[in-house]
C-alpha cells in the first residue's frame, strides 16, 4: 500500500504538534485577562496572575523535594485555593495527583497511599485525625505538607509537618514549567469502590484532561467568565475536571468549604453564581433552607447534576427557584461526566408527563467522547434502539481512563471487545438517546458517593452474630439511594439488634457506608445458594421498612 501523498513528508515536528494538557489553560487565562479574579476563598481573592505564580511556585518547591516524573502527590484538601492550586501545581512538576475523599477511613486511606506510593502528602487539618493514623500504619513515608485554612482554622498541625505556605513560598514564582513529553502520560489517579474489598486506582491523562476543559464549556454552556460555586467535591473525579475547565473561559472559582444551605445562598447573591455542579443531595440542601437562609437570585443558575434523575416536582421547584438542572452520566472511569441530557426545545411544549419521561433518561455523549452504545456483554453485539432491550453501556473514546493502576486484569476485563465496560444495563431509544435500568454492579451511590455493598457485607460478617448479609440500595429523598442490610443471626444471638449492627458497620467502615436499615430475615436463595439480591432490592424500594 502506497502512502497518501497527505502523509508523505508531511510528519511531525514541535511547530505543529506540542501533547495535549490542561495546564495551557491557565497561562493562557493568566496572559490574557491577568487582573481577573480567578479564586474567591472567603475573604481571599486571588487573580489569574496571582494563581499562576502560585501554582508555579508549588511546582518549583516540589521539584526542589525530588517529586517529578513518575512520582505521586497525594493531596487530602477540602474545597480551597490550595486544592485548585495543586490541580495544575503537580502536573506542571511532572507528577501525578491523587485527592483522596475526605470521607474515607484511615484505612483505606493507607491503602492508597501504598498503592499509589505516595512521595509527598498534602493535607487539611481538619482530616488530621484519620490523615495521621494512616500516616502511620501505612508501608510509604511520605513528606507531609500541613495546609490550615486561614479562612477557617482548624486546630492542631500534623507532627513534624511543614507549613503549606512555607512551602509553597519556597519556590520559584517564575518557574518555567513544561508539560508533557506525551499527552498519554499520567495527570491525575483517583481511586473508585468496586465489587471487591480494596478500592481500584483509575489513571487519567493529559489527553483526556485536555479534552474534558472544553468538553465542560460545551455541555455547561458557559460563556466567557462564568462564576463558578464548588458544590462538587474536587477529590471526586477531579471534580469532573472544572478546576482545568474554567481556566479555558476564565471563570471565577468560588469555594466552598461546606456544602450548608445559608453558605449556598449566599454565595449564589453575593458572586453572582452562574453554574455549580452536585448529587441530588445539594438541590434538597437549596430546597429545604430556611425562609431566611435563601435568596432571590436575579440570574438564572446552570445547575448540572449526576446520580439518579430528579422527579419533576424537584425539577419544578428547582425552576422556581432560579435553577436550569441539566442531567448527566459518567463514572470515574471516564472523567466524570460522559454523556448529557441534551434537551430539545421542542420537548417544552409537551405535557409534564412526557417531559418527565424524557428528562429520566441519561442521554446522548459528550463533546469529547467518541463512542456511546449499549450492547450484549456476551456477543458484543449493539442493542436495538427500542427503548426496552436491555444490554450493557458501554464506552469508547478519548476521556475514557487509561486503565486500573497495578491491575492488568481488571484493566483487560474492563476493555473487553475494545469497549469499556460500565457495569450499568441500560437502553436505548429509537433517537439514540440511553437511559439506565439497573446496574450489573453492586455498587450504591449516596449523596454522590459510590459504596461497595460487598464491603459492608464483609463488615457486617465480622460481627459474631451475623450467619448471613446481602446489602442492597434503598432510594432515599434525600442521599438518591442509601444501604438496606438484609441479615440472618446465628442461633441464639436473636437479641441483637439494628442499631447494634449499625453501630458497628460505622465502627469498621467510614460512617457514610453504614447502612441506614437492618432487617432481619432469611435471604431468598437460589438452588446452588446464591442469595437473590433482586428480591432484596424489590423488598427495599418499598416505603414502608
Amino acid at each position: 500500500m502506497t502512502r497518501s501523498a497527505f502523509e508523505t513528508g508531511l510528519g511531525k515536528n514541535p511547530a505543529n504538534y506540542q501533547p495535549l494538557t490542561p495546564l495551557i489553560f491557565l497561562s493562557r487565562a493568566a496572559a490574557i485577562f491577568p487582573d481577573r479574579t480567578a479564586i474567591i476563598h472567603g475573604g481571599q481573592r486571588f487573580t489569574y496572575a496571582e494563581f499562576y505564580r502560585r501554582c508555579r511556585q508549588l511546582a518549583s518547591a516540589l521539584k526542589a523535594r525530588g517529586i517529578g516524573r513518575g512520582d505521586t502527590v497525594s493531596v487530602m484538601l477540602s474545597n480551597t485555593h490550595s486544592m485548585l492550586e495543586v490541580h495544575y501545581a503537580v502536573p506542571m512538576a511532572g507528577a501525578v495527583l491523587h485527592a483522596i475523599n475526605t470521607r474515607l477511613d484511615a484505612a483505606a486511606i493507607a491503602f492508597m497511599l501504598d498503592h499509589a506510593h505516595a512521595g509527598l502528602v498534602i493535607a487539611d487539618r481538619e482530616f488530621r485525625e484519620p490523615m495521621s493514623e494512616a500516616l502511620a500504619s501505612a508501608s510509604v513515608s511520605p513528606l507531609v505538607i500541613d495546609y490550615d485554612d486561614p479562612e477557617y482554622p482548624q486546630g492542631a498541625a500534623y507532627a513534624g509537618a511543614e507549613d503549606y505556605e512555607d512551602f509553597l513560598l519556597s519556590g520559584n514564582p517564575d518557574f518555567i514549567w513544561s508539560g508533557p513529553d506525551d499527552e498519554w502520560e499520567a495527570i491525575s489517579l483517583n481511586y473508585t469502590s468496586g465489587t471487591t474489598g480494596n478500592p481500584k486506582g483509575v489513571v487519567y491523562h493529559h489527553r483526556g484532561a485536555h479534552l474534558m476543559g472544553y468538553a465542560n464549556v460545551i455541555s455547561a454552556g458557559m460563556g466567557q467568565h462564568p462564576v463558578y460555586l464548588w458544590t462538587l467535591p474536587m477529590f471526586h473525579c477531579n471534580g469532573w475536571c472544572f478546576p482545568w475547565s474554567l481556566s479555558v473561559v476564565a471563570g471565577t472559582h468560588v469555594c466552598l468549604r461546606q456544602v450548608r444551605a445559608g453558605a449556598i445562598w449566599q454565595a449564589l447573591a453575593e458572586h453572582g453564581v452562574t453554574h455549580l455542579c452536585g448529587a441530588p443531595i445539594v438541590m434538597s440542601t437549596l430546597l429545604n433552607a430556611a425562609p431566611d437562609e435563601r435568596r432571590d437570585l436575579p440570574q438564572t443558575v446552570k445547575f448540572l447534576t449526576a446520580a439518579a434523575p430528579p422527579p419533576e416536582s424537584v425539577l419544578n421547584a428547582m425552576s422556581e427557584a432560579g435553577f436550569d438542572v441539566v442531567h448527566l452520566y459518567g463514572l470515574t472511569e471516564t472523567y466524570g461526566p460522559a454523556v448529557v441530557n441534551e434537551w430539545k426545545g421542542e420537548w417544552d411544549q409537551l405535557s409534564s408527563a412526557a417531559r418527565s419521561a424524557l428528562k429520566a433518561r441519561q442521554g446522548v455523549c459528550y463533546p469529547a467522547l467518541e463512542g456511546l452504545s449499549v450492547r450484549d456483554p456476551d456477543s458484543m453485539q449493539q442493542t436495538p434502539f427500542d427503548g426496552e432491550t436491555m444490554g450493557e453501556v458501554m464506552f469508547r473514546g478519548n476521556i475514557v481512563m487509561k486503565g486500573y493502576l497495578k491491575n492488568p486484569d481488571a484493566t483487560e476485563e474492563a476493555f473487553r471487545g475494545g469497549w469499556f465496560h460500565s457495569g450499568d444495563l441500560g437502553v436505548r431509544h429509537p433517537d439514540g438517546y440511553i437511559q439506565l435500568k439497573d446496574r450489573s454492579k453492586d455498587i450504591i451511590i449516596s449523596g454522590g458517593e459510590n459504596i461497595s455493598s460487598i464491603e459492608v457485607e464483609n463488615a457486617l460478617y465480622r460481627h459474631h452474630a451475623v450467619a448471613a448479609a446481602a446489602v442492597v440500595a434503598r432510594p432515599d429523598s434525600k442521599w438518591g439511594e442509601t444501604p438496606c442490610a438484609f441479615v440472618e443471626l446465628k442461633p441464639g444471638h436473636e437479641q441483637v439488634s439494628a442499631e447494634e449492627l449499625i453501630a458497628w458497620c460505622r465502627d469498621h467502615l467510614a460512617h457514610f457506608k453504614a447502612p441506614h436499615f437492618v432487617l432481619f430475615e432469611e435471604l431468598p436463595k437460589t438452588s446452588t445458594g446464591k442469595i437473590q439480591k433482586f428480591k432484596l432490592r424489590e423488598k427495599a424500594a418499598r416505603r414502608d421498612l
